[in-house]
């Protein structure tokens, strides 16, 4: 299996370009050229895992051909509008840390410090937490925690005075607002002030539990766990995680341990068993137990889970391995998309597709993951 799941990784660079990426199913099917997005910051994340497990150099090359299209000399980013305010943007300049640290090439340095800028006035809530987008105001979703906060935490220790107070102050609001006490789950988004069409009037937040976004809020808190040095903050975050995974493992599906695309659903009409978001928790498990910060146990529950995936959905085709059963996108709003209202029926709508990198960077992963439990 590791064999057949290290070719498929290579096909996949092998059949991208800095212009065109395979993985990319949004843009492919919208004929777009390759852009800088969270999309491809994924994926290019999950090659360099791949790179640092395997001593592979064809990964690391990828990477950094790929980014050197984009960041120029000075640090500008082909195509990056920081006026913008996305914290997807801001997700990509992850891998401009490593690439620094190996290469010594300062433009990487200068084109994080062009992302922190953005972070530095990116609008915020009363409370302090960073707008999703500016054409979200005042709301908070769990896919922006993992979009932004650790590449601040990155850029904390690589260039930074090592603060992780706001990271940690943000993280606090996501938890007091956000976490449902009764379900243990975390809803998808949250309006501070009230107003957007999804809310609830009384507490801000969407109706539903969708998976992926609460991936990505495990996800953002197992890297955070092995990117903040140890003291109060780190404990934190580890004791966030531990009640993150304790809360969501009950709803993991018996046979399979994935999870379903609405968590706390399972086996309702339309409901399905989800890729990405299944790849994710596993991934937060496994290494969030590696770290220490998980009791041992649960990553037993992470290799459950990713050979549920295996089993159910990475399958062959025309002598290709193919990774299926991936939610393409979801979200709530704008205004003028009432369709996106965070309800039940809206996220099984969704189409689902195969070999997009928001499913298959988690599933690789967890693969390193999974190879690092090896004896």
């Amino acid at each position: 299996m590791y064999e057949q799941i290290d070719a498929y990784a290579a096909r996949l660079i092998e059949e991208s370009t800095p212009e065109r990426t395979v993985w990319n199913v949004e843009k492919l099917r919208k004929g777009k050229p390759t852009d800088w997005n969270y999309i491809d910051g994924c994926m290019l994340t999950a090659l360099l895992d791949m790179a640092e497990l395997t001593g592979e150099r064809r990964y690391f090359d990828f990477v950094e051909g790929f980014v050197d299209d984009f960041v120029a000399e000075d640090g500008s980013i082909r195509t990056y509008d920081p006026a913008k305010y996305r914290l997807d943007d801001v997700n990509e300049g992850r891998v401009l840390f490593p690439l620094y640290e190996q290469t010594r090439k300062e433009k990487y340095r200068r084109a994080a410090e062009r992302i922190r800028a953005q972070l530095e006035s990116q609008p915020r809530t009363a409370e302090g937490s960073f707008w999703h987008k500016q054409i979200y105001p005042r709301q908070v979703w769990l896919d922006g925690v993992y979009m932004a906060l650790p590449f601040l935490a990155l850029y904390e220790r690589s260039f930074g005075g090592g603060d992780y107070a706001d990271i940690l102050r943000q993280i606090e609001v996501v938890r007091a607002r956000m976490f449902d006490g009764e379900k243990r789950l975390y809803r998808h988004g949250y309006d501070a002030g009230r107003t957007a069409f999804w809310a609830d009037p009384a507490t801000g937040c969407s109706k539903s539990f969708w998976l992926r976004s609460i991936g990505w809020f495990a996800v953002a808190l197992a890297d955070l766990t092995e990117i903040v040095p140890e003291g109060p903050v780190n404990a934190r975050l580890r004791a966030l995680l531990a009640e993150l995974a304790e809360g969501v493992a009950r709803y993991a599906d018996d046979e399979s341990g994935m999870y379903w695309q609405v968590v706390d659903r399972g086996g309702e009409r339309g409901n399905y068993l989800e890729t990405s978001g299944s790849s994710m928790l596993a991934y937060a498990m496994l290494k969030g137990a590696r770290l220490g910060a998980l009791d041992k146990a649960y990553a037993a529950k992470g290799e459950k889970t990713f050979r549920g995936i295996v089993k159910k959905y990475l399958s062959f085709s025309n002598g290709d391995l193919n990774l299926g059963g991936i939610c393409l996108v979801a979200g709530l709003g704008p205004e003028d998309n009432r369709r996106r209202d965070g309800s039940y029926e809206y996220y099984i709508s969704e189409p689902v597709v195969e070999n997009d990198a928001k499913g298959v960077a988690p599933f690789l992963l967890c693969y390193t993951e999974i190879k690092r439990l090896a004896p």
